[in-house]
């Protein structure tokens, strides 16, 4: 069977039942990483004023836990901005995944009056479609310009809501083909307002797209391997596998090799690496600014392409730059959302000391972490002439093979309300997230 229709059979008949219990735990922890940033990022200029240009107006879908709703397409959409609006949200699958997938799934569930283990399989039908499509090129997608969760993230809601709306695999096949056609997001808008936007709208186009195949709306049942389909089409060498067979499709699953990868620092994951090489190196030797002569920061050509702000004048700006990155570890001890600020940034120690942070490149890839070298490294030099080395990071704390303690996750979790000015309390919203299965999603967005 040819990749789009076997996508749309396996979304159409994957249920809670079929899961491993370890993909409900991995998309659980995508559910309470995602809602924490969408509620500390409600309040950023991106998706307020994404608010008021949609001016929607009230409807079945909660925004951002606040008590205030929407229509469930512009609730994803705005919603999918506020959780990537501060870059904290999870990665996976070569993007953010569960910024995307949350947004349109919850939206969906409150307006259908679904519960927790729906919105389990419909994460997992979306992760696992993702990450199919993902997988097929062993390109990088940034170095041709484009933002992987936009473009594969459209179709990972898709999939995802087709779930939801238990459609047939005929049409979830025409859902995924829709969303095929309303992937986008390009790199050079990263640091912008933009870069959140691609999240928001993608989680949209899914819930758009299984609501109009649910009607008879048609698209191309080989939208995704055809010549001239998603996969040629946003390839970047031209390397695409579009008709090879795709044995995780309910025999293996990508949920489980690749989990999820939470983020400890509110920056572009390409800096995670490097900052716990700096912060490490920091805790054994505390080095004032004035000491320093130059740091070196090593990390791949992918992700300093990527990093491509190299005196970043506001806190998004700072988001995507290694110099700005280093610069707060030295001068803060750490890199929280208190630096991400557009004062902070310019401050200026904070501009001198990125003057003197160097980034050198490799192509000593990962053969995992698709873009990234096999190791990041920071090296500071004094001003004495002493030279220090952190040590090489192979993977950052958070990462799937180095994960966050529940008590670490709950901390982040509780950082972030507090931050969002949350309605409810820390503890209830977290105790009904490990218990979402017994919850339906509008009692998980009661405030």
């Amino acid at each position: 069977m040819a990749l789009t229709q076997e996508l749309g059979r396996f979304v159409a008949n994957l249920t809670f039942e079929k899961l491993p219990a370890e993909a409900v735990e991995i998309a659980r922890t995508g559910f309470i990483d995602t809602i924490a940033t969408m509620i500390a990022g409600a309040h950023d200029e991106a998706p307020q004023l994404l608010r008021k240009g949609l001016q929607p107006p009230p409807g079945p879908a909660s925004l951002y836990f606040s008590g205030e709703t929407a229509a469930a397409p512009e609730a994803a959409w705005i919603n999918g901005a506020a959780g990537h609006a501060l870059d904290y949200d999870d990665v996976g699958c070569r993007g953010h995944v569960s910024t995307v997938l949350v947004p349109a799934i919850i939206a969906e569930a409150e307006m259908l009056g679904l519960g927790g283990r729906e919105m389990f399989a419909a994460y997992v039908a979306g992760y696992q479609s993702w990450a199919e499509l993902s997988r097929r090129d062993p390109g990088h997608h940034h170095r041709k310009g484009w933002h992987p969760t936009g473009i594969f993230g459209a179709i990972g809601a898709g999939a995802a809501c087709a779930n939801l709306r238990r459609l047939d695999p005929a049409r979830a096949t025409m859902a995924i083909a829709l969303a095929a056609s309303q992937a986008g997001g390009i790199m050079a808008n990263f640091g912008t307002m933009t870069k959140p936007f691609h999240a928001g709208r993608a989680a949209h186009a899914g819930v758009v797209s299984a609501r109009l195949a649910e009607l008879g709306f048609t698209a191309a049942a080989d939208a995704l391997e055809h010549p001239q389909g998603f996969l040629s089409a946003v390839s970047p060498e031209g390397k695409a596998d579009r008709d090879g067979p795709s044995p995780a499709l309910g025999e293996e699953w990508h949920i489980l090799k690749q989990g999820l990868s939470i983020k400890k620092y509110p920056a572009c994951y390409c800096t995670h690496r490097a900052l716990d090489g700096m912060l490490d190196l920091l805790a054994q030797r505390p080095l004032k600014a004035s000491e320093i002569a130059r740091i070196t920061a090593s990390i791949s050509d992918t992700h300093a392409l990527i990093l491509r702000n190299h005196q970043p004048q506001t806190g998004l700006e700072g988001k995507f730059s290694m110099e700005f990155a280093m610069a707060a570890a030295v001068i803060s001890r750490r890199a929280s959302l208190g630096e991400y600020t557009d004062e902070f940034v310019r401050r200026p120690e904070v501009q001198d000391l990125m003057r003197r942070v160097t980034v050198v490149t490799n192509q000593n890839y990962d053969p995992v972490q698709v873009g990234a070298s096999a190791y990041d490294q920071v090296t500071v030099e004094l001003t004495n002439g002493e030279r220090i080395e952190s040590e090489k990071v192979r993977r950052a704390r958070g990462h799937a093979d180095l994960p966050l303690g529940e008590a670490e996750l709950f901390d982040k979790f509780r950082a972030c309300l507090d931050v969002g000015g949350a309605r409810i309390s820390p503890e209830a919203l977290f105790g009904r997230l490990k218990t979402l299965e017994n919850h339906s999603a509008r009692e998980l967005t009661a405030v």
